[in-house]
């Protein structure tokens, strides 16, 4: 037990070390535009990264969309259970509602599963972040814009970027390497990226905002078991697959996520930085629990 805590925490600790040093920079007050480096990230970042990491995946296409349905039901799940939810305790869905229904899949589920279940566990995990990615910037836009825009959803990178993914690994083709290379050095802008502008925002968060970041990250946690196991039951998901649905369910809430609320509701800006954060601390108490007591 003390082992996989260990790893855990030398996993989620450079998350921290990283927002960290955002915060530093707003305290320093030195110069950081959040809406160049949130385009920076939405438009080049997150599209090369998809690309870069699924054309070197190797796992049957068939469990590939087996997981990505998964999934799916998972946020559609998170989102209606917490609409609910938000709407019981009277707050403002859209500030939210879009970082409750995303989880952290990508800078932090990623490595967890691979250290937890290897590579096939990356694997599984990856058509889960897969999805996350296109319902951040699509329904995660949506949400605290409250509006449907069919022009953003035609135009996201994000969208062309799936596609291009699964026919490399339906094709079982790759992309020319220097092509390759560059984006893999693209891609990995994004994590960094966002992780500096979490800690940014994080130098503002006003006295008192952490209350509502306990309850929602209480709310996430028991949302994830009970949504985990029913997808477990559903999909009859055994070994690997299941540890990496349960572990993605886990996830604390995404970084991206932020990125529009900053832009479409940024009075509630902290609040949401906050529960960011604080989920993300407790990621590091009840992923060693998941791991040992029901992985």
């Amino acid at each position: 037990m003390e082992h996989v805590f260990l790893n855990v925490l030398n996993i989620v600790l450079p998350v921290l070390i990283c927002a960290g040093v955002g915060y530093g920079l707003a305290v320093a007050r030195a110069p950081f535009d959040n809406k160049v480096i949130g385009g920076i990230v939405s438009k080049v970042g997150y599209p090369t990264l998809i690309i870069s990491h699924l054309s070197a995946t190797k796992i049957q296409i068939a469990t590939f969309l087996d997981m990505m349905a998964a999934a799916a039901l998972a946020i559609a799940a998170f989102g209606v259970l917490g609409f609910l939810a938000l709407r019981l305790l009277r707050w403002p869905v859209r500030a939210f509602l879009t970082s409750l229904m995303h989880g952290n899949v990508g800078n932090i589920g990623l490595p967890v599963t691979l250290l937890a279940l290897g590579d096939a566990g990356m694997a599984y995990t990856m058509a889960f972040v897969v999805v996350v990615l296109v319902s951040i910037f699509t329904v995660g836009m949506w949400i605290p814009a409250g509006e449907f825009s069919a022009r953003k959803l035609a135009t996201s990178p994000i969208i062309y970027a799936v596609v291009i993914a699964l026919t490399l690994m339906t094709t079982g083709s790759a992309l020319p390497q220097p092509i390759a290379k560059s984006f893999e050095i693209l891609g990995g802008l994004s994590i960094p990226l966002m992780l500096l502008t979490l800690g940014h925002t994080l130098a503002t968060l006003r006295t008192g905002s952490l209350g509502r970041a306990v309850v929602l990250t209480g709310l996430h946690l028991v949302l994830a078991t009970g949504i985990a196991t029913t997808l477990v039951w559903l999909f009859g998901f055994t070994g690997v697959e299941r540890g990496a649905l349960i572990l993605c369910c886990l996830m604390p809430s995404s970084v991206a996520t932020y990125l529009f609320i900053d832009q479409h509701v940024p009075e509630y800006g902290p609040e949401v930085a906050g529960y960011i954060m604080v989920s993300t601390l407790t990621t590091i108490l009840v992923l060693p629990l998941a791991l040992a007591y029901w992985i």
